[in-house]
């Protein structure tokens, strides 16, 4: 999760797009990434049954579709990137976007791959790690082999990072046509990928592709395209002032209306189709309130700095939830209130608290390191006539 789930340097600051001159931040987007963090966090709390008998049905009809957090970051990170790119890269300069998305990302990744092996050494001592799967993951290329060792293993959140790879690798290629050509071209643009989401499930449907299936193909880059692509066709529309979504509460409004119905909806159309088109109106919704000045609650001081842990978050969780899962012995189905939402709320807290310290101690300072040859080289060269 970030964009994405990995975001900016800066979110805060980062997200913005040059208007009469200044930068316009969009701290809002910062805050809107820890609340699909948090989403993804209790759907995999629902996933271990921390909870069971009727709590256990609550916390599914309140959390089953949490999962769909990772499309919210896809379409995100194609609005940030779209929206903090005041051309579209191109020669060295797509050099330099690449190099930047690697020391965003790469870092945290390294690091919580190492606590993913510590921990199988740990619990599964006589389980090999097979090495081709290690060498993917490391690789970011694991969704694109759809079997389970590869884009479940072991951290398996990462899957997502393989998919953003082969978005940023795309981005130059995407913005170029869009701002070359237009509003035209970005509506274009935004109407095929959402046509996409919803033909993808629909081809699902109409061939009888079993569950199984259709959720090892959730995983494949290609598939989870059109979301990154629409969020860079809606940041050009917003950009550019040609956007004509609804405020920040009939937005919210669909976004939550999307989510409840999607667990309703039958298993292909789930993860992204039902909550597409309510995440992307309350993303453009959310930057415009901070474009104007709008009142918003995901701008305040501690959402934003939530904001900025929540890739950390979103990357350590799942090794979290499963460490517990382990010194359960499988999974705990405790009654709510007897033992159920304590061992929710360490989890929650362990979670956060490791959040903060890798992105204050791994995801920060690696990203600093990675870059601060290329910064120095850049200064030269800016200064040479």
């Amino acid at each position: 999760m970030t964009e994405l789930i990995s975001g900016t340097g800066n979110p805060a600051a980062e997200a913005g797009n040059e208007r009469g001159g200044g930068i316009v931040s969009l701290p809002s987007l910062t805050g809107l990434r820890w609340t699909a963090a948090l989403m993804v966090f209790l759907y995999h709390v629902h996933i271990v049954e921390y909870f069971g008998g009727r709590s256990n049905d609550l916390v599914t009809f309140a959390f089953g579709a949490g999962n769909s957090g990772v499309s919210f970051f896809f379409v995100l990170s194609g609005f940030v990137l779209a929206w903090s790119s005041a051309s579209a890269p191109a020669g060295r300069r797509v050099l330099t976007f690449y190099r930047r998305r690697f020391a965003r990302v790469y870092p945290l990744h390294l690091v919580t791959v190492g606590f993913a092996l510590l921990m199988a050494v740990a619990f599964a001592p006589d389980t090999k790690q097979g090495l081709l799967p290690l060498a993917a993951n490391l690789g970011l290329v694991q969704s694109w082999v759809l079997e389970i060792p590869y884009f479940q293993g072991l951290n398996p959140v990462s899957w997502s990072l393989a998919c953003e790879a082969f978005f940023y690798l795309c981005f130059p290629l995407l913005l170029w046509p869009l701002r070359r050509l237009g509003p035209r071209a970005a509506w274009a643009a935004a109407g095929l990928a959402l046509a996409v989401v919803v033909a993808v499930p629909l081809l699902w449907e109409l061939g009888d592709v079993p569950d199984g299936t259709i959720w090892s193909q959730y995983f494949f880059p290609l598939v989870r395209l059109p979301e990154f692509v629409l969020g860079i066709a809606v940041a050009e529309l917003v950009r550019c002032g040609r956007w004509r979504g609804p405020g920040l509460t009939v937005s919210l409004a669909l976004a939550m209306g999307g989510y409840f119905l999607s667990y309703q909806a039958d298993y292909a159309y789930r993860s992204v189709a039902c909550t597409v088109v309510g995440f992307t109106c309350l993303i453009a919704a959310a930057a415009r309130a901070d474009v104007t000045g709008e009142p918003s609650p995901w701008r305040g001081r501690l959402s934003v700095k939530l904001g900025e842990v929540s890739f950390a978050f979103y990357m350590v969780h799942i090794l979290v939830i499963r460490t517990g899962e382990h010194l359960f012995g499988g999974h705990p189905k405790l009654p709510m209130w007897d033992g159920g939402l304590l061992v929710l709320g360490a989890a929650f807290s362990v979670s956060l608290a490791l959040a903060w310290a890798l992105h204050t101690w791994v995801e920060v300072p690696g990203r600093r390191l990675l870059l601060r040859r290329w910064r120095g080289t850049s200064a030269v060269t800016r200064s040479v006539p």
